[in-house]
């Protein structure tokens, strides 16, 4: 007895029930796919852009930086962590740079900032995204050359412009006060107001003499990954292969603050999936049931001619499998032409932030184009629980099918 060809029989008798439910499965499984897709996508640039910004996917530095940002807990031979970062294989590049707050000062004005020191020759703007915003002047060529980019923002507030004299001030790693003279090269526009803000850029090895770090001393190696996902891993990997003078630390840990409004969003968006996975769920319940409630006088004639419980049990279980595969098809079908367009164009989100360059979250701003691009493995779940949601629905109604009293049902009329 073929139990799946009855089935399929069984579940085009009411066409118009079955493709409504089949429209509902999918147009669920499409908003799944579109919000999750959306997720992953959005949170991961998020990521990358906040590891470009700062000190990487996994950043190598001193154990007690995390808790006291000075300069003087700084990491020395460099060039090893960043030979021995670059040779895992989920890294593609390591980086070293400095860290630190500033004083900036003009003959008429003083506003402090936020350093950050780097070798332009080992930089590009997948490791460096200050490169991108880059509205005026030049950025250094060279780890040695003389000059300051900074934040338009700050320019405004102290009142400079390109070729302007700015005098910096700062704690060397021994406590004392050391300063330095550069002219205003270039201007930055990251759209995020905290960060144009504050902003100070300078070749590392001027600040390295300044401070009176060693040729290989930075306060940070940022190490860069091609998925923010593997960060745990290498850092682990990191952490049993470097000494305990230093502590790799993830891009969350590091970051908390951002880890932490990630989660609330991530929790968020599930809560909500979940809220639409059940409103489908209760009609996919709906139609089975009726069906089943419809068919009692003829489940009990099949219980009466031979028929066992478990039979009828399995009969209606393949119904709801059939619902689960053609809701799977049909999720394809309505998914595949919008998710292409939104991850190849996605949508301009300009206009809905009036005109802003960027949208901030803890000094880190969100690209305004919207795209998506969904995780293999979420898509996998997704699809898993359109699959396991629909067998779910139809275990009462087949539960109920099975114990139907034959003599009883067949005086139905």
């Amino acid at each position: 007895m073929n139990l799946a060809a009855i089935a399929w029989k069984n579940l085009w008798r009411q066409k118009r029930r079955t493709i409504l439910t089949l429209v509902s499965i999918a147009f669920g499984g499409f908003l799944a796919i579109l919000m999750t897709s959306m997720q992953d996508r959005s949170w991961a640039n998020f990521i990358d852009t906040a590891a470009r910004m700062g000190g990487g996917h996994v950043r190598v530095q001193h154990p007690e930086y995390i808790e006291t940002p000075s300069l003087k807990y700084s990491v020395v031979d460099t060039k090893n962590i960043r030979d021995l970062a670059a040779a895992d294989p989920d890294v593609e590049v390591a980086v070293e740079r400095i860290f630190g707050h500033v004083m900036l000062s003009t003959a008429t004005d003083s506003f402090g900032g936020a350093l950050i020191a780097y070798d332009p020759a080992a930089e590009t703007p997948e490791t460096f995204s200050f490169i991108e915003g880059l509205k005026e002047g030049a950025l250094f060529e060279t780890s040695t050359d003389k000059g300051i980019v900074l934040g338009k923002r700050l320019a405004e507030n102290l009142g400079v412009g390109l070729g302007k004299k700015v005098v910096y001030t700062m704690m060397d790693k021994e406590g004392e006060i050391v300063a330095g003279l550069g002219r205003v090269s270039g201007l930055i526009g990251t759209g995020a107001d905290s960060m144009d803000g504050a902003l100070v850029l300078l070749p590392i090895d001027v600040v390295r003499e300044t401070l009176g770090y060693g040729p290989d001393e930075a306060t940070n190696v940022g190490v860069f990954l091609s998925d923010s996902r593997r960060s745990h891993a290498v850092a682990a990997r990191l952490a049993a292969a470097l000494p305990d003078t230093v502590a790799p630390l993830t891009w969350s840990e590091a970051r908390p603050d951002i880890a932490t409004f990630i989660q609330m969003k991530v929790g968020g968006a599930i809560a909500m999936e979940i809220i639409i996975g059940l409103l489908i769920l209760a009609g996919i319940f709906n139609t089975l049931f009726v069906s089943v409630m419809e068919r009692v006088r003829e489940f009990g004639i099949m219980l009466a001619i031979g028929w066992s419980p478990r039979q009828v049990f399995g009969l209606v279980m393949f119904e709801s499998l059939w619902l689960a595969l053609i809701g799977l098809v049909a999720t394809g079908a309505i998914s595949y032409f919008p998710y292409k367009s939104l991850s190849e164009n996605g949508i301009d989100m300009t206009e809905v932030y009036a005109g802003q360059d960027a949208v901030e979250v803890s000094g880190i701003g969100f690209d305004m184009t919207l795209a998506v691009g969904i995780y293999p493995e979420s898509l996998v779940v997704i699809l898993a629980a359109i699959v396991l949601a629909t067998l779910t629905a139809g275990i009462y109604p087949a539960w109920k099918a099975g114990r139907v009293d034959p003599v009883d049902s067949i005086k139905l009329v």
